[in-house]
């Protein structure tokens, strides 16, 4: 069994108070003050996130655009520098290995691929499998990442990073910057919904900058977030979750992902696979729901139709913070999932009423 890890930050956390759990290998905050608290932080606020556990590749070379382009399932060559692309890293069933973030430094020689920190170490063995002659590099060790996310969010990157305005770059952008004498970058990204940045420091500078955020964001009522809001966040914005709405076997197409796909700009691993299993009829589809009846619905929970048929299954479901009601995400045989659709979700052995809705839950500020 591997050493549970430490991103830089940890002493920051156990110093604030932290619930620490395992997550993904690494020791990590669950929470601080409370989810819901957090949670709302980031709505109405500015929250904290370390995100350190994340993994950075860098792909580099005068073969890093045509590797990552058969890697991946978006259109890499439309990146210029500064600009980000999500995307997903297909398998040859048609399923995925990962979703994935491709930041362009330099067009067609220089790239950073941020992972799912669970994934990493197979990240980095597919993408080496499958290389087309880029240098690849694991830099995961080397950064520390935070994110700063909600309405305040930009304002306390700007006071805190001197950088360009900020408020006027659009989202999907990363800027190289110098902070303290260190070559940091900051991205227009995120995971909840709302505006704000992902910063890419070096290891050593992140404790310091994570205290520069706390102590400047007091004016903007900043708190550090854990990983249960950061699950709330992103659940209330229908955004999937690598082991839960994707995976290595369902079809991105299955789970709303078409629009990452680009069958017709190039080839990429997967691509027959994958169309053909579109153009057969994928068997079920992912949507979102609301429980009309009382009752939390949770990864893993079964669906019914009302004529007993079963349909589905929740991949992630929680009582949302921000509209206090229970939330699900799922997936449901294709004829059913649609707008108003009703079905039952069984929890403990009892069946409740759900029907699907519009998602986003909650409407995005981010864009």
């Amino acid at each position: 069994m591997s050493q549970i890890q430490r991103t830089p930050l940890f002493a920051d956390h156990v110093a604030l108070g932290a619930r620490m759990v395992e997550f993904a290998g690494w020791e990590m905050p669950i929470q601080y003050k409370g989810l819901k608290e957090e949670h709302l932080a980031v709505r109405q606020g500015v929250g904290l996130f370390d995100v350190s556990h994340m993994g950075e590749i860098r792909v580099k070379g005068p073969q890093a655009l045509a590797t990552l382009q058969w890697l991946t399932t978006n259109d890499v060559a439309k990146l210029k520098a500064g600009e980000a692309q999500y995307s997903l890293l297909p398998n040859e069933q048609g399923g995925l290995v990962d979703d994935i973030i491709v930041y362009c430094l330099a067009e067609n020689q220089d790239y950073l691929v941020c992972v799912n920190a669970s994934n990493k170490d197979k990240d980095f063995q597919w993408m080496q499998k499958n290389n087309r002659g880029a240098d690849l590099l694991d830099e995961s060790a080397a950064w520390g990442q935070i994110a700063v996310q909600g309405p305040q969010a930009l304002a306390l990157c700007q006071e805190v990073l001197g950088a360009v305005d900020l408020a006027q770059v659009k989202p999907f952008r990363i800027l190289p910057h110098q902070y303290r004498g260190h070559q940091v970058l900051i991205a227009t990204t995120g995971y909840t919904g709302e505006r704000g940045c992902e910063i890419f420091v070096p290891a050593e500078q992140a404790s310091g900058l994570w205290n520069s955020l706390l102590e400047v964001g007091k004016k903007f009522r900043v708190q550090p977030i854990g990983l249960g809001a950061r699950d709330t966040l992103r659940t209330e914005m229908c955004y999937s979750l690598y082991g839960h709405e994707i995976d290595d076997v369902m079809n991105p197409y299955s789970a709303n992902l078409g629009w990452v796909i680009k069958p017709t700009a190039k080839d990429f691993l997967g691509k027959a696979v994958m169309l053909a299993q579109r153009e057969k009829g994928l068997p079920q589809k992912l949507a979102g729901f609301k429980m009309i009846d009382k009752g939390i619905p949770r990864q893993g929970y079964l669906l019914f139709s009302f004529d007993n048929r079963e349909i589905g299954r929740v991949t992630s479901g929680t009582h949302s913070p921000s509209l206090d009601e229970p939330i699900g995400i799922g997936y449901l045989s294709s004829d059913l999932a649609h707008d108003g659709s009703e079905f039952f979700v069984e929890i403990r052995g009892r069946r409740v009423k759900a029907k699907i809705c519009k998602t986003p839950f909650v409407e995005s500020t981010s864009l």
